[in-house]
C-alpha cells in the first residue's frame, strides 16, 4: 500500500504537542481522600498517539499541572518530551523552538483553553477539541467533532498524518 500524497498546503510539520486536561482527557480531575489523582484517557486517542510517535514526528505534552498519571501515560505511549507544571506555555514553546532548532510553522499544537493561546497563535497548525473554550475555537485551524478525552486526539492525529501523506503506510499493517 502506498502513502496518500501529502497536502501541498499542509504545514511541513516536525513536532506535534498536546495539552492534557481538556484535550487528552475530558478535563475532569479526580482527587481521592489520599490526594491520589485519577484521569480518564480514551484508548483510540492512545493508539493514535502511538501511530504519531511511529511516524517519526517529535511528539510532546505540555501541561500546566504536574501529575504522575501523565508521566505514566506518556511512557506507555512512547512520548519522551513531557513538560509539566508549565506556568507560561508561550515561554515554554519558545524554549522548545530554540532547543530543537524548529520554526513555528514546523509545529502543531492541540489546546482547549486560554492558557494554550500563546502556542496556538504561533504554531503552524493549531487544533482544538469540539468543546474547547470559545476563545480557542475562534483562533484554531482544525476543530474536531469529538470532545476532549472522547476521541478528539484520534481525529487530530489522523488529520496530521493524512495531511503529511503518512497515514496509509502507518495503518497498512492492520489491513493485511
Amino acid at each position: 500500500m502506498t502513502a496518500c500524497p501529502a497536502n501541498k498546503s499542509f504545514p511541513p510539520l516536525k513536532w506535534v504537542g498536546f495539552d492534557v486536561d481538556g484535550v487528552m482527557t475530558d478535563g475532569g480531575i479526580i482527587l481521592d481522600n489520599n490526594g491520589v489523582e485519577t484521569k480518564r484517557f480514551h484508548s483510540r486517542d492512545g493508539h493514535a498517539l502511538k501511530l504519531l510517535v511511529r511516524s517519526g514526528l517529535k511528539v510532546a505534552i505540555i501541561t500546566g499541572r504536574r501529575s504522575a498519571v501523565v508521566e505514566r501515560r506518556a511512557a506507555e505511549l512512547g512520548i519522551a518530551e513531557v513538560f509539566q507544571n508549565v506556568l507560561d506555555k508561550g515561554e515554554a514553546f519558545q524554549e522548545i523552538l530554540a532547543a530543537q532548532s524548529l520554526r513555528p510553522e514546523e509545529t502543531a499544537f492541540a489546546g482547549d483553553d486560554m492558557v494554550d493561546l500563546p502556542i496556538l497563535r504561533r504554531c503552524g497548525l493549531s487544533m482544538a477539541p469540539a468543546d474547547a473554550s470559545s476563545e480557542v475555537l475562534a483562533v484554531v485551524n482544525f476543530i474536531t467533532r469529538s470532545p476532549g478525552g472522547g476521541g478528539a486526539v484520534r481525529e487530530m492525529v489522523e488529520h496530521v498524518l493524512k495531511g503529511l501523506g503518512l497515514w496509509n503506510d502507518l495503518v497498512a499493517r492492520y489491513s493485511a
